[in-house]
């Protein structure tokens, strides 16, 4: 699955060289945890679990921006926005709700 979506985020990110596939291997997963947790899901439900195409779209574009802003003072891409972090926290948010195990 990281083989995958690894791909996936390079081709979001436009990058065709391998020099940094590990530190986005590392985003990967940190975005995937953050789902899992996100959705009230037990650690490690998406290695055993199919992945909804709107959580595999938020853990792309959380890694991507992981990635765009690991200096961690910018928004990446969309820097010169001051919102550009918050608005990428919202819509991965929104799209994780998507697929949320809603408990009381």
């Amino acid at each position: 699955m990281i083989e995958e979506l690894l791909k996936k985020v390079k081709q979001n990110l436009i990058l065709n060289h391998e020099a940094d596939d590990e530190l986005l291997k590392g985003y990967i997963t940190a975005s995937i945890s953050y789902a899992e947790s996100y959705q009230h899901l037990k650690a490690g439900f998406y290695s055993e679990n199919q992945m909804p195409a709107t959580t595999e779209q938020a853990v792309i574009m959380l890694s991507s921006h992981f990635y765009e802003s690991r200096d961690g003072s910018t928004g990446g891409f969309f820097a010169d926005n001051v919102q550009a972090g918050q608005q990428v926290w919202n819509t991965v948010n929104l799209l994780l709700r998507l697929d949320r195990e809603w408990k009381v």
